[in-house]
């Protein structure tokens, strides 16, 4: 579904992203792990058209999409949950989720896909008219989430999804991208709590100083005496 050929992402002059490649299959969740500032989020931002391409191609369903408009990639069925939840405070929580659906044009499908946010995040439907700057950090979160849903995606990917939330919401926060990636929608995932992402995905990812490094099943991640040593705790 997802391939990332040899991308390199530059922040002026200096490359945050060095010749980077991944794939991600239809169906798959996908991690990437690695310590602050290894480029994971930088690497979001450009497959979603947020940051350009020094070089290399992204191609989501074999057509090429780096370096198009970030709504460009949207509208070709990828999502973007990014980091720190960027929730439109001043709109409502359902304005918020009609920001997320912007694109479409399906009234009928729109309405049955929030009625299914609604389900899965029921806290949503009872805060539907509140200012969505008002929720708490794990509400917002969970709009976050359906926001992105909103927009039907093919590909959902998540930035830090568990970052500043309690225990009891971090935990409650990966059962959601497991249900999302149950129901259907691919999902790529960075998260910092590389144990938790480890033992949920498919595969993973291993980003260091912008370069992948390693990569593998989650169990050969969680076996490998590098990652055990440097994200595990030994």
């Amino acid at each position: 579904m997802l391939r990332v050929e040899n991308i390199t992402v530059c922040y002026g002059n200096v490359a945050a992203i060095r010749e980077a490649s991944l794939m991600v299959e239809a169906g798959e969740l996908v991690t990437l792990i690695g310590a602050n500032g290894a480029g994971k989020s930088t690497l979001l931002k450009a497959i979603s058209g947020l940051l350009p391409l020094a070089a290399g191609q992204i191609y989501f369903e074999g057509r090429a999409i780096g370096n198009t408009t970030a709504r460009e990639v949207l509208a070709a069925g990828i999502a973007h949950c990014p980091e720190g939840r960027r929730v439109f405070p001043q709109l409502t929580v359902r304005e918020n989720l009609d920001m997320g659906a912007y694109l479409r044009r399906d009234r009928a499908g729109m309405a049955d896909d929030l009625k299914q946010v609604y389900a899965l995040f029921p806290r949503l439907e009872e805060r539907r008219t509140q200012a969505a700057g008002t929720l708490s950090g794990g509400e917002q979160q969970m709009l976050a989430i359906a926001r992105a849903l909103m927009s039907r995606p093919k590909l959902m990917m998540f930035d830090e999804p568990s970052l500043g939330l309690a225990p009891t919401l971090v935990e409650r926060t990966f059962e959601i991208v497991a249900e999302v990636r149950r129901r259907g929608t691919t999902v790529l995932m960075v998260e910092q709590n590389a144990l938790a992402a480890l033992d949920m995905c498919d595969r993973s990812y291993l980003l260091e100083t912008g370069r992948i490094v390693s990569h593998g099943t989650g169990r050969e991640m969680l076996d490998n005496p590098h990652i055990r040593k440097a994200y595990l705790g030994g």
